[in-house]
């Protein structure tokens, strides 16, 4: 039995990994998903310190966990397990991956799509509603495999994105090499990170080293809603 952290990434609460989180458990594991703070204050390392009360809770009967973070939530992950290494038994980033040390969310984006995150921001006041379909094509996100009734329904329970966990970065410590990490890649391939690697691209140049590794599951960049059984199938493979 393996005990799964799940953390979702923008917009989204716990609710999010319910289809994952029910096939792991089917399977005999441990799930706990993890609601991050949505209040205007919270900024990235309000999440971090999110993900750690949730760790602290579970005790340590539960032993080391997967810790698991889609999108948004990668970075945040990165900096929870160099802050609790001994409670983290694998680091697993699902279609996203690690920033360097105060590195925002935005920061990884093109200049268009920044312009267009910070212009919603400031239409909304203190955050991000979630983009509609038509503006994560624009945005040059995939939400590839979702029915349009599974999306419209998505977006209905979604929540805004505080401005802070936007535009700011989480505090990083030291990565441990120790640590196996890998890269569930749902919207980019596997082929596609190695020239990222090599060209130290931010949330691509710590991939390079042994601890690393890389799962394909092709599908859209939300694969808990495109591709649950398979999501939970990959996750359960790495327990």
């Amino acid at each position: 039995m393996t005990t799964y952290v799940l953390v979702p990434g923008f917009w989204l609460g716990a609710w999010a990994w319910d289809a994952v989180a029910a096939d792991l458990r089917s399977r005999g594991h441990e799930v706990t998903a993890v609601e991050l703070g949505h209040a205007p204050s919270d900024t990235a390392d309000s999440h971090v310190a999110d993900v750690l009360a949730v760790l602290d809770s579970l005790g340590t009967f539960a032993g080391p966990v997967v810790l698991v973070g889609h999108s948004g939530a990668g970075p945040v992950c990165a900096a929870v397990a160099e802050r609790a290494r001994a409670r983290v038994a694998r680091l697993v980033f699902v279609d996203t991956g690690p920033l360097p040390d105060g590195v925002a969310q935005i920061e990884f984006g093109e200049p268009a799509v920044q312009e267009r995150t910070r212009a919603a921001i400031d239409a909304h006041g203190w955050g991000q509603p979630m983009p509609d379909r038509a503006e994560f094509a624009v945005l040059g996100t995939s939400t590839d495999g979702i029915p349009d009734a599974l999306f419209d329904e998505i977006r209905s329970r979604s929540l805004v994105e505080p401005a802070g966990s936007i535009l700011t970065g989480a505090c990083r410590g030291t990565p441990d090499p120790t640590l196996p990490k890998t890269v569930v890649a749902s919207s980019f391939t596997p082929e596609q990170v190695r020239p990222l690697i090599d060209a130290g691209v931010p949330g691509f140049a710590e991939m390079g080293g042994s601890e690393w590794s890389f799962v394909s599951l092709p599908t859209g960049h939300w694969p808990m809603f495109s591709e649950p059984e398979r999501l939970a199938g990959e996750l359960a493979a790495l327990g």
